[in-house]
C-alpha cells in the first residue's frame, strides 16, 4: 500500500505543514485550508516539466480525490519580499460523505506522516 499524497502537479508529492478546519455555524458548510511551507512544484523548475492539473489531487488507498481550490495564496516574506513563507489551499465541502471521505484521507496522510490533530475549542477552553 503506497503512502497518502498530495499534489498539485501530476507526479509531484507536497508535504503538508498544517491544516484547519471550520464549520459554519449558520450554513454547516465545511471549510478546509491546508497550508504548505513550501512547493516542490516550484523548486528546481518542477512545474515546467510535469502536467498542471488546474486541482488539487489526494490519492490513498481508497483512490483519488480531486479538488478544486476556491483559494490558492501565496505568502512572501524576506527583505526583497521574494522569500516564499508558505502557500494557503482553501477549498469548501457541503456534502457529508465528501467530508467524512476527506477526514479518511487526513486520518491516513496523517498517521503516515507523524502529525497529530488538536482542537482549538478544546485548547481554549482548558
Amino acid at each position: 500500500m503506497s503512502a497518502p499524497t498530495i499534489e498539485f502537479f501530476q507526479g509531484i508529492s507536497e508535504e503538508l505543514s498544517n491544516v484547519s478546519l471550520r464549520r459554519s455555524r449558520f450554513t454547516g458548510v465545511r471549510s478546509v485550508l491546508l497550508t504548505f511551507k513550501s512547493l516542490q512544484a516550484i523548486e528546481r523548475f518542477n512545474s515546467f516539466t510535469k502536467r498542471f492539473t488546474g486541482t488539487l489531487c489526494l490519492t490513498d488507498s481508497e483512490g483519488e480525490i480531486s479538488i478544486i481550490p476556491s483559494k490558492l495564496q501565496f505568502i512572501f516574506s524576506g527583505d526583497e519580499g521574494d522569500d516564499l513563507q508558505r502557500v494557503e489551499c482553501g477549498f469548501e465541502i457541503d456534502q457529508e460523505d465528501h467530508w467524512e471521505r476527506f477526514m479518511r484521507f487526513m486520518d491516513r496522510y496523517a498517521e503516515a506522516n507523524g502529525m497529530g490533530y488538536t482542537d482549538k475549542q478544546t485548547e481554549q477552553s482548558s
